[in-house]
């Protein structure tokens, strides 16, 4: 990935609409959440992810609950919402608009 200010802007406004994403399907912990984001090669650090998690929890968007763990203490597991179902369908619906009109005006030149 191309590695400058524009795209380190990006990336940050694209992290919570990925981190639900990740969420979609599946309850996971932090750690879980940033493999997937890692995985996929988008770049976070943990120490972004936490307060994300605790201002979409504050939003409505993402909920926790605890389960025990089989290699020590219990993990905080993160799930999404209705709200946040909601957020990542319109964040979708915007990047497909978004998409589209960077085509059209790519072609208009």
């Amino acid at each position: 990935m191309v590695d400058n200010s524009r795209m380190t802007a990006l990336r940050r406004g694209m992290l919570e609409p990925l981190v639900l994403a990740a969420l979609e399907n599946r309850r996971l912990y932090p750690a879980e959440i940033l493999t997937a984001l890692r995985e996929a090669d988008f770049p976070v650090q943990e120490g972004t992810l936490y307060p994300l998690l605790t201002k979409l929890g504050r939003e409505g968007a993402v909920m926790h609950e605890w389960r025990e763990s089989p290699s020590g203490p219990p993990r905080k597991y993160f799930s999404l919402t209705s709200e946040g179902e909601q957020q990542l369908a319109e964040f979708r619906t915007y990047w497909e608009t978004l998409t589209q009109t960077i085509r059209r005006i790519g072609k208009r030149i």
